[in-house]
């Protein structure tokens, strides 16, 4: 199947722009997907949709990536999400598709810069951090607060063993690695 995504990020926004320059491109669209909301994670109900309901075979397109994602990282999970379907995926404005030897290259090269502005935000912030320490300003992230009673009640169970820290980590809303701090803190 032929399958259209479009997505404007307000409801004042026009979607009939994207649609046709689709409509253009592709001879027939099989089924649409439409939303009017922000692009900026994606927690989007057409979107979702969408992802689920496409099959092995099945052709996605979009007018550009920042239809389907406003972030890299995004538009990587979203790619290999589809790829791992078996889903040629194609943008028109940036001549894209997932599907040829020379789209798998981009992608590869868009994962790589992805991993590279991680890899300098976190340099960055270390950086940050380091200065701050040196100044006596760093104050690390401050601790959760937690109901006294409901953090008792769990610690209890933990150690008791009739809670498991999975367990203790879901009621708590934490991870686990802070539930094992938590406990260590309190021996």
């Amino acid at each position: 199947m032929n399958i259209g995504y479009v997505r404007v990020s307000t409801t004042e926004q026009n979607e009939d722009r994207q649609i046709e320059a689709i409509s253009k491109a592709v001879s027939h669209i099989d089924k649409w997907f439409t939303e009017k909301v922000s692009g900026k994670n994606t927690e989007r109900e057409q979107f979702k949709l969408m992802m689920e309901f496409v099959r092995e075979g099945d052709e996605v397109y979009v007018l550009d990536w920042s239809r389907l994602s406003r972030s890299t990282k995004d538009l990587l999970i979203t790619i290999e999400k589809l790829n791992n379907k078996g889903v040629k995926l194609v943008s028109l404005k940036e001549s894209f598709d997932t599907s040829t030897p020379t789209g798998k290259l981009m992608l590869g090269l868009i994962s790589s810069i992805n991993q590279y502005e991680r890899e300098i935000l976190l340099e960055r912030q270390r950086e940050g951090i380091e200065i701050a320490k040196q100044k006596n300003v760093y104050k690390g992230r401050s601790r959760k607060e937690f109901d006294e009673t409901l953090l008792n009640e769990v610690i209890s169970k933990v150690k008791g063993k009739t809670m498991t820290v999975s367990e203790a980590a879901r009621r708590l809303n934490v991870t686990r690695p802070t539930v094992y701090n938590i406990l260590k803190r309190l021996e």
